[in-house]
């Protein structure tokens, strides 16, 4: 169903490694390894159409998926599915998701190619090289439980008061172990930890010193 897309978009991965010199419209930011050759290339395609912020939204989908559907992330890592039969599989369900032809051409040649395992690395890697992009800075906060828009909508201005000059893409993630409270991950380079289960671990080990 793809055929001569998928031709042309493994051109483009094969032109990713090369000098500038072969017109490849450039990310933003470098991108390397084999996630950054697939990155490359889409996001040249994406460039040359005008569809980046089309892409960034259907990656940002597959990414949900690949973490909330179990079936699916079988799909992407099971060793035991063939590349053939797992491209077979994404090419009779992918079209309901409607995605736009480029992104449904990338899950295609990765599925070609025996790299789809990659997929939401890939996905994860072009959404952050787009937030740079818009000059976002991606944060994802973690909570005990989730919370409605209003305490977000706090948060959003909070931490934009404190990354003056970006805006931020928040990402919000809930996890019961951390007890209460919130962990903060600017882009995993920037790290504060604001959790119950933070400070029952110091005031626990404080008490085990003493004693």
């Amino acid at each position: 169903m793809y055929r001569s897309s998928l031709l042309s978009l493994q051109s483009l991965s094969r032109i990713a490694v090369r000098n500038a010199s072969t017109g490849l419209v450039k990310t933003p930011i470098p991108v390397h390894g084999v996630d950054g050759r697939y990155i490359s290339a889409l996001w040249s395609a994406a460039s040359k159409q005008k569809k980046l912020d089309v892409v960034d939204k259907d990656l940002k989908q597959l990414v949900e998926i690949s973490q909330k559907d179990s079936k699916f992330q079988d799909l992407l890592y099971n060793p035991l599915i063939k590349a053939k039969q797992k491209k077979e599989i994404l090419s009779k369900n992918i079209p309901s998701l409607k995605l736009n032809e480029l992104t449904v051409n990338l899950v295609g040649v990765m599925a070609e190619n025996g790299r789809i395992k990659h997929l939401p690395s890939v996905a994860r890697g072009f959404n952050r090289v787009m937030a740079i992009s818009r000059g976002e800075l991606e944060c994802t906060v973690t909570t005990a439980k989730p919370i409605d828009d209003a305490t977000r909508q706090e948060i959003v201005q909070s931490l934009n008061g404190f990354v003056k000059g970006n805006k931020i893409s928040l990402t919000l993630k809930v996890d019961p172990k951390i007890m209460g409270g919130m962990l903060v991950d600017f882009n995993s380079e920037h790290y504060i930890d604001m959790s119950i289960r933070s400070k029952f671990n110091f005031y626990s080990n404080l008490i085990k010193q003493a004693v």
